[in-house]
């Protein structure tokens, strides 16, 4: 067997293995797609599908249809959990691996109600932001997989076929230039919607970006990246801790940050009443305490 009839032999098998736990996701205003993440009937989508308009059905196969009932969405991350009656579906797991630029990803979903169409592609690029409906999509993965109309809310896979992705947007004029919510990001915020149906993130009081470390401070601190402080609102929790414009966050509670999402992990998942970080001024590394204030009821 040649390397490229292996090649095909794998992939055939990882689709063969992870296509039934693919759903459509349908509403009033059009079509999505969406994963099985529990048997017990939890599909994780994005939430600008699920938040479409009208009653939600998810597409299981061919011609059956369940009703659907939104468990909590996050536009934030443009994520959202629904519940199906449904029991004993087949299941994806979420990865959250760290991916490398160059690997080889799966797209699959139901673009323009094609259901279940498979693409393949590489990793492109990672930590992108684009901005979206009242928000900025931080920290995406791009990859060059075909993505349209309807992949929406679809997984994007890796080699062993776990979920590294949930394709999320587009840009309309541009080809081969595709955009998912990272695994790690969804395992997290889907965890929160299933336990408290929305996300409440409490205030710092800095503006802030995640960027590449020069290689002299990534040899000291082992890291790729850090998160730039670009702001620090007066009055905040920030301030009081003395955190200052052009600060580099590089941990929180012990646990590296390498994008906002890293520190919204750690403030949601375990709300502490007051954060560690360590921070990196100029030349000196320093600890500072805060004290994040609770997130306003929504």
């Amino acid at each position: 067997m040649t390397g490229l009839e292996a090649f095909s032999q794998d992939l055939s098998d990882l689709v063969a293995r992870s296509a039934a736990a693919v759903v459509g996701v349908e509403h009033r205003r059009g079509q999505g797609s969406g994963l099985v993440i529990a048997q017990d009937g939890y599909v994780l989508t994005n939430a600008h599908v699920a938040q479409g308009g009208g009653p939600l059905k998810v597409r299981i196969s061919g011609s059956r249809v369940a009703s659907a009932e939104l468990v909590g969405a996050d536009e934030r991350t443009d994520l959202a959990v629904l519940r199906l009656s449904l029991r004993d579906l087949p299941v994806l797991s979420l990865s959250e691996r760290q991916l490398k630029v160059g690997e080889v990803v799966v797209a699959i979903g139901n673009p323009l109600g094609f259901e279940r169409s498979v693409t393949v592609g590489v990793v492109s690029a990672l930590y992108r932001n684009l901005p979206a409906q009242n928000t900025v999509l931080e920290g995406l993965i791009q990859t060059d997989a075909s993505i349209n109309p309807g992949n929406s809310g679809g997984p994007l896979l890796d080699a062993r076929g776990l979920v590294v992705g949930l394709s999320t947007a587009i840009i309309p004029w541009a080809r081969g230039i595709g955009f998912a919510v990272p695994a790690r990001t969804a395992s997290w915020v889907a965890s929160v919607l299933i336990r408290a149906g929305e996300v409440r993130r409490p205030f710092l009081g800095i503006a802030a970006r995640g960027e590449d470390l020069d290689p002299t401070l990534f040899h000291e601190a082992g890291l790729t990246r850090g998160i730039r402080v670009l702001e620090v609102v007066e009055g905040s929790p920030a301030q009081a801790a003395g955190l200052k414009k052009d600060d580099l966050l590089l941990g929180a509670n012990g646990s590296p940050v390498q994008t906002l999402d890293d520190l919204q992990r750690v403030m949601v998942l375990a709300p502490p009443s007051e954060i560690h970080l360590e921070v990196q001024r100029g030349l000196e590394r320093r600890a500072l305490s805060i004290r994040p204030r609770p997130a306003e009821a929504a």
